[in-house]
């Protein structure tokens, strides 16, 4: 019965079929993104610029993700996310043909990377909005929390086969492998039978709909104080491409082991995000209690002294880091009105990956002129002392706010 209840989105062939295809595909796009920060490290050996070419990644999510939720909203979602696939499919393509060619260097990096982060702008809300479209509305927590489950578990398998394949081939061929792996993806998206979609209704053109999103999320006290918790959280406690790389070298001196670390860590996020689906209702509470354990996790893995120590540490650290992301969209999801969903998801991501310019060079300066340790550390009091924070908040409005059993009701929600 548990079993059925986390996994019950499944039931839907669409479901089935679409997650086959981003599992598949994700793991290229993880082997990728472990693979360009290996690349970065050996060609500088400094973990900044590290966060620099994460920064040009994520760049245009901040720049342009907003704007591009609204797009979403006003286009067919899937036709949508074909196109940014195909353009992510190319993107890693070329890379990888220029990476074998022998003319790569950090400034082609930093370019791609950037192309690569167009791209995913468009492709985040389209890609999100279309998974709610499998199923009815019913069952969009469990939908969110299991592509959640999806997106992080392809990272057990895709950073661990990066960091073996990056001794066994030329890094070139691992770009070729994710550029390659889109097509299952995009199969997935062109087979789904669209007689059993459950389409949202697409926003009126004219108005101004960021602002509208933006509103909406601010007009609520609980919306508000769960965007404002997770974007502080996102932007410093989710640095793991730069931090445990930094780790695997200097703490343990294997920088292989940074492909296990992010391996380990996705072990546990699958377990987090399995842990929101069963839920049929995602309360702040349980949204506060997951960014607290990743704080808590987080601390335990920075200064951990063996290596065998920190692979089981890491375990934690995924689970409170997943069950906060896919808590934080499932609370969303449930609020917003269906017109308004690729906006929310866009400025969800937009706080989420949106905010790695932030975060990431400061956990590569931290890396590179303080300690490895304390650029995960770090992090990770902050994210202990902004679930202080909003949980103080959470509590406050739901004193000051008339007590109906309705009104308790949501509050507690």
């Amino acid at each position: 019965m548990a079993t059925s209840s986390v996994f019950r989105s499944l039931r839907h062939r669409n479901a089935r079929v679409f997650f086959i295809g981003l599992l598949l595909s994700n793991i290229g796009t993880w082997v990728q993104m472990t693979a360009t920060s290996l690349l970065v490290y050996d060609i500088t050996g400094n973990a900044t610029d590290t966060g620099i070419s994460l920064l040009c990644q994520f760049l245009p999510m901040l720049l342009l993700g907003s704007w591009a939720g609204a797009v979403a909203d006003r286009h067919d979602r899937r036709r949508l996310a074909i196109v940014t696939q195909v353009a992510m499919a190319a993107q890693a393509l070329v890379l990888g043909g220029i990476t074998l060619a022998g003319l790569v260097n950090i400034p082609v990096l930093y370019l791609l990377s950037l192309v690569l982060g167009v791209a995913g702008a468009f492709d985040n809300p389209a890609r999100r909005g279309f998974v709610i479209e499998l199923v009815e509305p019913d069952e969009i927590t469990n939908v969110v929390a299991l592509n959640t489950a999806v997106m992080t578990g392809s990272r057990v398998v895709g950073p661990a086969l990066a960091a073996w394949l990056s001794g066994v081939i030329d890094v070139g061929w691992l770009f070729v492998l994710n550029g390659v792996s889109f097509t299952a993806i995009v199969w997935s998206l062109v087979t789904v039978d669209r007689s059993d979609l459950h389409p949202a209704p697409l926003a009126k053109r004219g108005g101004k709909p960021v602002r509208e999103a933006v509103r909406f999320i601010l007009g609520d006290r609980r919306l508000r104080t769960v965007f404002v918790v997770f974007t502080v959280i996102a932007a410093f406690a989710f640095n793991y491409s730069v931090s445990l790389l930094k780790i695997a070298d200097e703490s343990y001196q294997r920088k292989s082991a940074f492909g296990v670390l992010l391996a380990t860590t996705g072990i546990g996020s699958v377990i987090g995000s399995l842990l929101t689906a069963r839920l049929r209702r995602v309360t702040t509470r349980y949204f506060f209690g997951m960014g607290t354990l990743l704080g808590v996790s987080g601390l335990a893995l920075a200064w951990s002294p063996e290596l065998w120590m920190a692979l089981v540490l890491s375990v934690p650290v995924g689970i409170g880091g997943a069950a906060f992301i896919s808590a934080q969209n499932a609370i969303v999801q449930a609020e917003a009105p269906a017109d308004m969903r690729g906006r929310l998801l866009a400025l969800g991501a937009v706080a989420f990956l949106g905010s790695t310019p932030v975060g990431a060079p400061i956990t590569g300066l931290i890396a590179d002129h303080v300690s490895a340790q304390w650029s995960l550390g770090y992090g990770s009091i902050i994210a202990l002392v902004a679930c202080a924070v909003g949980w103080v908040a959470r509590e406050r409005a739901t004193r000051s706010m008339p007590q109906s059993p309705q009104r308790s009701a949501t509050l507690s929600a």
